[in-house]
């Protein structure tokens, strides 16, 4: 686990970073500071907040505690991890070139292709965990790289620190969606990212009732650019949304170790399952970029997805029949989901170029939740049964 100078580790910091008792009270949770407005002492003179959108206390609180986790210097939340990563692309210009992992999020590539497109900013989607192919992807006008690892939904490990050196030597920015990992596995910035992004809706939340994105960057002009666009743009948190991730955060560290214990033990499961063509967890020797996960992270995460032997129609069923897996989007709380990307969080992408990167309707999504693994197992064992696939 990563560390500060002073010695705390991330498990301290998630319980601490970023937050000290309330002055007026000695309240040791950060208060929901539900204001719009602040009182100012004289014009132009105010106590640090002047307007919600520009600053909140409970978000600063929150954007402190975040750029901890990740080792960051400076944080930023948004009103939702989209939210996120349309803010880095707010950073571009027109006639720009973003080089994207091809095995991107749903919400992610749509944003790229039907939102960004418009504005005349040009994207090439290629498989990231290939250095040389991303190095060919670039040209003189490249300006960012976008790389999520593992990527969702097919849970392939990139090289953060080889797709730095691409991006500096095209000078382009290097951004990492985190979200899957998380800062207690993995650190983008200590391997030469620009900037972290995640969905706060997910594991650092934890309990699937806020959404929320964020930003964590080491290098005070590119805050500075992001805070503007933050405030300009104005997608920001309510209080109590900020709230509620900081609750989350204190138990992050527990939380993932059950999610990988969990996941780990159903990976190996269902890899001896009849119905199970194939399992990408990166946590298995058999998969491709073990080794490299293995450096890059402290533990292997919380998300599995399933290859399994059936029709479109036959994955449906499985998705539909659990009991203790809840068929949903999202992914990270404390309960275990399931989904079938062809059909719910990856339908934006076309068939065409789902089945391309290898995403097929077999294509089963898991987050497993911290609930005991042996009934995760019955469930999806009576699911494969009732969908005939034993």
């Amino acid at each position: 686990m990563s560390e500060e100078p002073d010695g705390e580790r991330i498990e301290t910091r998630a319980i601490h970073a970023g937050q000290v008792p309330d002055e007026a009270t000695g309240a040791l949770m950060t208060p929901i500071y539900a204001n719009s407005t602040y009182e100012q002492d004289a014009p132009g003179e105010h106590r640090g907040y002047e307007y919600s959108r520009t600053g909140n206390p409970t978000r600063s609180d929150l954007e402190a505690n975040l750029a901890s986790l990740e080792g960051g210097s400076y944080g930023r939340a948004f009103a939702s991890g989209m939210g996120s990563i349309n803010t880095v692309l707010n950073l571009l210009s027109a006639g720009d070139h973003v080089v994207a992992s091809d095995d991107v999020y749903g919400g992610t590539h749509r944003l790229f292709t039907q939102v960004y497109e418009e504005y005349d900013l040009s994207f090439s989607f290629v498989d990231t965990t290939d250095s040389e192919a991303v190095r060919d992807a670039v040209r003189p006008e490249t300006e960012l790289l976008w790389v999520e690892t593992p990527t969702n939904p097919l849970l392939r490990i990139v090289d953060i620190a080889a797709m730095a050196e691409v991006a500096d030597a095209a000078e382009a920015l290097l951004a990492v969606d985190n979200t899957f990992a998380t800062p207690y596995l993995q650190r983008p910035l200590e391997h030469g990212a620009d900037v972290v992004s995640h969905s706060l809706t997910k594991y650092l939340g934890g309990h699937s009732d806020v959404v929320g994105g964020a930003l964590v960057t080491d290098d005070e002009d590119l805050d500075e650019r992001i805070g503007f666009h933050q405030n300009a743009v104005g997608a920001t948190p309510g209080p109590f949304d900020c709230f509620l991730v900081l609750r989350g955060t204190k138990t992050l560290p527990v939380r993932m170790e059950r999610h990988c214990e969990n996941a780990r033990r159903l990976a190996a499961w269902l890899a001896e399952q009849p119905a199970v063509e194939r399992v990408y967890y990166p946590g298995l020797e058999s998969h491709p970029q073990h080794d490299l996960a293995a450096r890059q992270m402290d533990d292997f995460g919380g998300m599995l997805s399933v290859e399994l032997d059936a029709t479109l129609s036959e994955a449906s069923t499985v998705v539909s029949e659990t009991d203790v897996f809840m068929l949903a989007e999202s992914l990270g709380g404390v309960e275990s989901l399931i989904e079938q990307p062809a059909a719910m969080t990856h339908a934006a992408i076309p068939p065409e170029e789902r089945e391309a990167i290898g995403l097929s309707d077999g294509l089963v999504r898991i987050s497993v939740g911290i609930e005991h693994v042996a009934d995760l197992e019955r469930d999806l064992q009576s699911a494969f049964a009732a969908a005939g696939l034993q």
